[in-house]
């Protein structure tokens, strides 16, 4: 009878154990408005050991954002779904919401003076060429400059909201905002316009590409060219934020970088 009394006693504690653990689950799973799946783990390969296209451009995406896969022209063929859905979903949002609150946590550090700066990127860091992208593969179509610069042109580019709401949070602190974009200089005015209808409305110095002084030179060296001028003219970079890591790398970066996702398409 003991025995009897005991196993049922066994049985009880483990339905309770087991009902309390998926509620905590339950709550862990809806903890902050968000629904969490834990998904089984799959084999990298499938038959005949090719790879699953999902996967192998989940891993695409890391080592472009690692910046281990590097001087890439269009994204693949295979990957124009995959980088679509992560663009136009939560995913994307999250991980710049991620950066973005890095940056500003770090801001709220630094004792500010009448000097001190932030620099953004303009193109996926500042404003958003999504419904460009949308029509133009996710990055699968090679870079057309003519269709791009009607599309900048029209002075239609969204804001990133998460990058807009880092602008406004550092303007608050007192921090001086600066713009260096890869943008020509005949398209500063309208990219000013469009900075400014998509919420962007002061910053210290808006600075676009002169093409013929930097002619067949990078990004990296023409951004670090412009920042090296800020700091000779006393401006103390205290961040820099892009999506490319052309925006962040090379001299004068200033004392912290964020990198925002981009994986459609690489500028070195």
């Amino acid at each position: 009878m003991k025995v009897i009394v005991f196993f049922v006693a066994i049985i009880i504690l483990g339905a309770e154990w087991q009902c309390n653990g998926s509620e905590h689950e339950h709550e862990h799973e809806h903890e902050h408005g968000h629904s969490y799946q834990i998904f089984p783990l799959r084999m990298k390969t499938g038959p005949g050991g090719h790879y699953i296209p999902e996967v192998s451009c989940k891993s695409w995406r890391l080592g472009v954002e690692a910046h281990n896969v590097i001087d890439w022209r269009t994204i693949p063929q295979d990957c124009e779904g995959y980088i679509g859905n992560y663009m136009l979903g939560h995913q994307y949002r999250s991980d710049s919401k991620t950066v973005c609150r890095e940056a500003y946590f770090y801001a709220k550090t630094i004792n500010i003076t009448a000097k001190t700066t932030w620099v953004f990127d303009v193109d996926e860091t500042t404003l958003s060429n999504l419904p460009y992208f949308a029509d133009h593969g996710f990055g699968v179509e090679l870079y057309n400059a003519t269709a791009f610069n009607e599309w900048v042109d029209l002075g239609e580019a969204p804001a990133l909201p998460e990058s807009l709401k880092l602008y406004n949070k550092l303007l608050s602190l007192g921090i001086k905002i600066v713009f260096i974009t890869g943008r020509p200089l005949y398209q500063q005015a309208v990219t000013a316009t469009n900075l400014k209808l998509a919420g962007y409305y002061k910053w210290e110095k808006l600075i676009t590409k002169d093409t013929d002084k930097y002619n067949g030179k990078t990004a990296v060296t023409y951004k670090s060219t412009e920042r090296q001028k800020l700091e000779e003219n006393g401006y103390n970079i205290i961040g820099n934020i892009g999506d490319q890591w052309s925006d962040i790398l090379g001299t004068n970066t200033g004392l912290r970088t964020f990198k925002l996702p981009d994986p459609m398409y690489y500028i070195s």
